[in-house]
This record gives C-alpha cells, structure tokens and sequence, in this order.
C-alpha cells in the first residue's frame, strides 16, 4: 500500500473514530436530559406491590422546577357530548380488550398498629405523635356546615360493570354527575348528614371544559365557601386515581366489606418543610391523615392504601384540615366507589366526634 493511501486511510478511520465518541457523547447527554425530566415522576410512583405503572397522581404532581406552585393538569376535556359516554352500551365488535387486575395495596415504608405510610420525602415523621395529637378543630354540633366536598377534576368516572377486562375505547371521565366522582361525594355527604354533621358539597365541574386551571378554579371555589360558611372545619377534594402498566392493564384497589367488595381509598397529604409553599399548617393536616387512616382501618379493615405524604400542596393550605382522598381508580366499578364513599362519611364523623 501506498504511502498516500496509508495517510488517506488513517485520516478516515480518524475521523469515524471521532465521530463515534460524539455520537456516544450526544446520546449520554440525551439519555441524562431524560432521565433528569423523569425524576419527579419516577419520585411520585407509589409502590404498587409486584405491578407497576403510571397513576393519575403522576400527572397531579406539580413542576419539580416550580416548588411554589401547583401545577394542574394540562388534558383538554373532550366536548361534553362525548366526555360522558362510558356507559357499556355500545357496539365492541373487532374492539381490543386490555386485562383489569383487583390488588390490595400494602406495600409502603412507615407503619403504625394497623396502618400503613408511603413518605414520598426525605422527611422523618413522628406517625404516634400525629396520631396522639389534638385535631386542628373542634367538633361541633350545628346546622351550619362542618365539612366541604370539593373535586378539582368532577369528571373522573368509573366503570358500569366488573368484568375483568374493559375495551379500548373506553373513556372514564363523565360530565353526568350520577356517575363520576361527584356521585361518591354525595354517598359521602350522606353518611355525614346521617351522623348529623352537617355538609356542603360543591358540584362544580372545575376540569370542564379544561384541564388547565383546574385547581386554580377550585381554590376559587373553596375560598368562596369558606367566606360563606366560617364554620367549616374538613375540606376534602375527592378524586379517584388511574393505575396503568405498560402493557396496558389496568390495576383496580379493592377490599372486602361484609361480603361486598369496595374500592380502596387513598389519602394524600402533603408538606411545607422547606418554605416552598405558602403552607404554615401542614402538619395539623398530616394529623388529621393519619386519624383517617387508623379510623378507617379501624372500622373497615382493608379499606385504605397508604397514606401519601408528600412534596406538594393542591389547595390543601386553604383550610386546617384539608386533604385530598383517591376514592378506587378508574377500573373500579362505580358501586364499588359509591360503597366506599358511604364508609369514607362514617371514618370523618367518627374521627371528627372524637372517636378512635
């Protein structure tokens, strides 16, 4: 071989070479710029005993770049003609079916007596002294609100039937009130009303006929009714959340109550540890979650998923006692939300009345 072409040669395998380590150098960086936007998710997963997948509370999570500020979701509601058909009536020939799998979630890293915590936080919380703390409140009986029931995202709906499977065009958001979340706060407001605390419920549909805002509107809406009714104590924004794998199966939290199932329930609480967020009293909330959860598993064991306690707000630092409850997730049927609903009243009642 020529010298010319040994020179030609070397120049080219010198420059492949170059461009290799360029290419590995671009794609590292890549894989880092992902990874790096894939923490708060990864962050806010809840331990899903041996399933995992993305949960609507991945998407409630707020900008991890953002600590001041709660970022609501940003999915624009369909028109309100299709947002409520999730009704099986429909025609499913040639449709896929994807698997819908029933688990009882236990898997946290606290626990206390009978119920379990999922820390989400490099915090060290005292469970026993939340526990043994005094409520942010006291309990009155008066024929002026104690409780509001609010729902940031009032278009969360469920499924007609246990099937084991649901079809790929299922949809579960629903701007009829007799079957989304709002439903599962009148069972709610019900069982509380039955216990002579009064209630007031707000049926607004703050994620209709959007997302964005959701949370901003509802805080407008609470505010509202906090001026209205001075002698309000609990706020809670019910929700229900949405257990997805990779496979597309969907995951439903389930118990069983004198021989009906129910949906499990999900309490969240979040923190203010480090001044991110105009939440002074977030701990008297933390106490008031961890009531609720030992209350509830008390009288119905099963019932709840841990208790989340995290870093974000959604409008619980308007009220002392505010929290927000996942009631089931989309693959639970809408009786088995309803049912819990009913027992979600007589846990707040018990706990507000004193009893443990």
């Amino acid at each position: 071989m020529r010298a010319s072409e040994k020179v030609c040669r070397a120049t080219v395998l010198g420059f492949a070479l170059i461009m290799s380590v360029f290419g590995t150098v671009c794609t590292a960086w890549k894989i880092g710029s992902f990874t790096d936007g894939g923490e708060a998710v990864a962050a806010a997963k809840l331990s899903m005993n041996e399933k995992s997948g993305e949960t609507d509370f991945d998407k409630k999570k707020p900008d991890s770049d953002k600590p001041d500020s709660d970022k609501p979701d940003t999915d624009t509601m369909p028109d309100s003609d299709t947002a409520s058909d999730t009704a099986d009536d429909t025609d499913h020939t040639g449709e896929q079916t994807y698997l819908v799998t029933e688990s009882l979630y236990r898997e946290s890293n606290m626990s206390l007596d009978n119920f379990y915590v999922k820390n989400a936080t490099d915090l060290s919380i005292d469970l026993r002294s939340s526990l043994s703390a005094p409520l942010p409140f006291e309990y009155e009986q008066s024929d002026e609100p104690q409780v509001l029931i609010v729902h940031t995202h009032a278009t969360e709906s469920y499924m007609d039937s246990d099937l084991g499977y649901y079809y790929e065009s299922f949809y579960p958001r629903s701007t009829d009130d007799s079957r989304n979340v709002v439903r599962v706060g009148d069972a709610v407001c019900q069982s509380l009303e039955n216990a002579g605390i009064k209630t007031a419920h707000c049926k607004e549909h703050h994620d209709d006929p959007s997302y964005l805002g959701a949370y901003d509107n509802c805080a407008g809406s609470i505010t509202e009714y906090l001026e209205t009714y001075p002698s309000i104590k609990i706020v809670l924004d019910i929700h229900r959340d949405s257990i997805t794998t990779d496979e597309n199966e969907k995951i439903k939290p389930t118990f069983t109550y004198n021989g009906k199932k129910a949906a499990q329930i999900m309490i969240m609480c979040g923190n203010d540890n480090y001044g991110y967020y105009d939440f002074p009293d977030w701990e008297e909330n933390l106490s008031l979650a961890v009531k609720l959860q030992s209350t509830a598993e008390t009288l119905y064991p099963g019932m709840t998923r841990p208790l989340y306690f995290g870093n974000f707000m959604y409008n619980m630092n308007l009220a002392p006692g505010s929290l927000l409850i996942e009631v089931g997730t989309d693959a639970n049927t809408l009786d088995e939300a309803v049912r819990s609903g009913e027992m979600l009243g007589n846990v707040i009642a018990q706990t507000m009345k004193g009893g443990q």
